[in-house]
């Protein structure tokens, strides 16, 4: 259910978020590429040099963010997941990349990402061993964040397996301190609330003070299923997670799976348009070298893209759940309006939703001008409170509009 959301959303608009992590990073939400959902743990570079975990990878990654138009549209991180390293420490302790997979290293890496104008990215777990097995940070957490510090590393992406969960909160704000101490500016994303909501509702002023973005619910995969998963969780934990979102900390939903197999073309624009009302972080996780072009023109729409970094920095509210409708809202600067109605049934063809069921169509008065994001781009011209406007969705589908109040 969509719950109390008329007061959240009034709430959410006239309230500062929860004080920030200081690093003055990610005052918009991260967007990149992310190997781990198409890529998962394939470190078999004899048999499959092209998809193995391996420094091949990211550099051929990195290259076609360049080429493709992924960096003009505002993607900027290449981030490693879990399954580079090797399985020993070094001599001194220090973590290090797999000398077969990674012959360079991840300073080498670094360079070369940063040649291309983009940042790197990187994985680590605040337990003894990481989800897959490899050697986690748990004692080693200001070592950790030195050597990443000394490779020119961006962000962070640091997992929560193999921990006590009654120490994770102190384990992911001595690695925040850590990565603070070392003077560089280290995007720093957890995992915290995800492993703590099994026992307990995690205390989300203290997340936002330690990270800059958080992962709450389960891992995506590649199917409407998951995505539809994902959404049901935070439609039902808004009132929870919302407030604590804006500018310097994010609600991370996880990665966006367009592109790969999973999804049909709605589903897919389904997820790209409600991302981005939740003001969620864009991390892609697909094979960039080798996208479906309609798959890419969606990623890279500006006009979905600006919704999503929006300068206002709210995250936006499930307002209404209805004849198998879902209506999803964000406010925008210059006291603008998103709008996402999505089609839950997967069954039929299209269906019409009169527009001024939406609850904040009432930002339509006297008049103001809509314009129509998704499926096609449509300026639908001036609208009144009682306008008879009918916006057709697909089954699992969504029709994304924005909503621009103006006076007579």
């Amino acid at each position: 259910m969509c719950r109390a959301v008329f007061l959240l959303a009034l709430t959410v608009l006239v309230c500062p978020a929860a004080v920030a992590l200081d690093n003055g990073l990610a005052l918009k939400p991260t967007m990149g590429w992310l190997h781990w959902e198409r890529f998962m743990c394939n470190t078999d570079c004899d048999k499959d040099p092209n998809n193995c975990i391996s420094e091949r990878l990211y550099m051929q990654m990195a290259d076609v963010m360049v080429k493709e138009g992924w960096k003009e549209a505002g993607y900027e991180y290449v981030c490693i997941d879990d399954c580079w390293p090797s399985h020993q420490r070094d001599a001194k302790g220090r973590l290090q990349a797999d000398p077969k997979r990674f012959p360079g290293g991840i300073k080498k890496l670094a360079d070369y990402v940063h040649s291309k104008g983009l940042k790197l990215g990187i994985y680590a777990d605040v337990g003894k061993n990481t989800c897959a097995g490899y050697p986690g940070s748990l004692g080693y957490y200001e070592t950790d964040a030195q050597t990443f510090a000394d490779w020119d590393v961006d962000l962070l992406k640091f997992d929560g397996c193999y921990m006590d969960w009654k120490l994770l909160g102190e384990g992911y704000m001595n690695m925040s301190r850590a990565l603070n101490k070392t003077g560089r500016s280290i995007l720093y994303s957890c995992e915290w609330p995800l492993y703590e909501w099994p026992y307990k509702q995690p205390d989300y002023k203290a997340i936002r003070e330690t990270c800059n973005h958080w992962r709450n619910f389960a891992d995506v995969y590649d199917s409407w299923s998951s995505i539809k998963s994902i959404l049901d969780w935070t439609a039902s934990h808004q009132d929870i997670i919302v407030p604590s979102a804006g500018p310097g900390g994010w609600n991370d939903p996880d990665m966006l799976v367009i592109g790969n197999f999973g999804l049909s073309h709605d589903q897919q624009e389904s997820q790209m348009a409600l991302w981005a009302i939740m003001a969620a972080p864009l991390l892609v996780s697909n094979d960039l070298r080798d996208i479906c072009p309609r798959s890419k023109k969606l990623l890279q729409n500006t006009d979905i893209i600006a919704i999503s970094q929006d300068p206002l920095g709210k995250q936006g509210l499930c307002t209404i759940k209805v004849d198998s409708f879902e209506v999803w809202e964000r406010p925008l600067s210059k006291k603008r309006l998103a709008i996402a109605v999505l089609n839950t049934q997967e069954i039929g063809g299209p269906r019409g939703f009169f527009i001024r069921a939406a609850p904040g169509w009432k930002i339509c008065d006297p008049q103001c001008n809509v314009t129509q994001i998704l499926p096609q781009y449509k300026d639908l011209g001036v609208q009144t409170p009682h306008t008879k406007l009918v916006v057709s969705v697909n089954p699992s589908g969504t029709t994304l509009l924005t909503v621009t109040p103006t006076s007579d």
